[in-house]
């Protein structure tokens, strides 16, 4: 669920404002530069910082609800949420990843194409789906898959803000593997390493997949 969900959104989001930005508007390249900030960020900062926010007692996140008149959320505490704000934390640092390969890939396309779309009356919706999409698969697939084994891995975000908790509710391979292997008194580093093992199967299982589908479209 954390890889998937964290996966579609960054895509969505970042192609939704690779296309956005791809308008040369002024102050598009600050605006542009400014949305690379959670990316630059080293991981412990980003992740100590979605804690602050989602904390149940002080966070700005339940201040805010307070004054709409919302009941506060166990954020981080609460089973229910947990995976949640992971998930969203993840989300806002993958981002920009995407926004950054993206926009290169619609760098790319040449522009008389859309001219010669509008000429035959084609709507931006249009244009979209028969120009932009279909040119942009092949950097779409390798974005995809580098986000793919990014996220299978994540871990600092995870175990700064819930350790995988509570009662597992945002555990992944990552953080099961090293609460396994180190995050016991008594370690388990078989069953660890085996989870570890477990993700790197996965990895060259997408990575095969990729190269197979690459010479499909080639």
């Amino acid at each position: 669920m954390f890889t998937a969900v964290s996966l579609a959104a960054q895509f969505a989001v970042g192609l939704a404002l690779a296309v956005f930005f791809n308008r040369h508007f002024r102050l598009s390249a600050t605006l542009r530069a400014l949305f690379l900030v959670p990316w630059l960020l080293p991981l412990i900062v980003s992740a100590s910082t979605w804690s602050w926010m989602l904390n149940s007692d002080s966070g700005i996140v339940n201040a805010v609800l307070d004054v709409a008149g919302i009941a506060p959320v166990n954020w981080l505490t609460s089973p229910d949420w947990a995976l949640v704000s992971v998930i969203a934390a993840n989300i806002w640092i993958g981002i920009p990843f995407n926004l950054v390969v993206l926009h290169s890939g619609l760098q790319a396309i040449p522009g008389h194409l859309y001219e010669a779309a509008a000429l035959d009356g084609a709507s931006s919706r249009q244009q979209f789906w028969r120009i932009t999409f279909p040119l942009l698969r092949p950097v779409s697939l390798i974005t995809l898959l580098l986000g793919l084994v990014y996220t299978l891995k994540v871990f600092d975000i995870i175990w700064i803000m819930t350790r995988g908790g509570p009662n597992g509710a945002s555990t992944t391979l990552a953080t099961w593997s090293y609460r396994l292997g180190f995050g016991n008194l008594l370690p388990q580093f078989g069953p660890g390493a085996a989870v570890g093992n477990l993700l790197i199967v996965i990895a060259l299982a997408c990575g095969l997949l990729y190269i197979r589908v690459q010479r499909r479209l080639g």
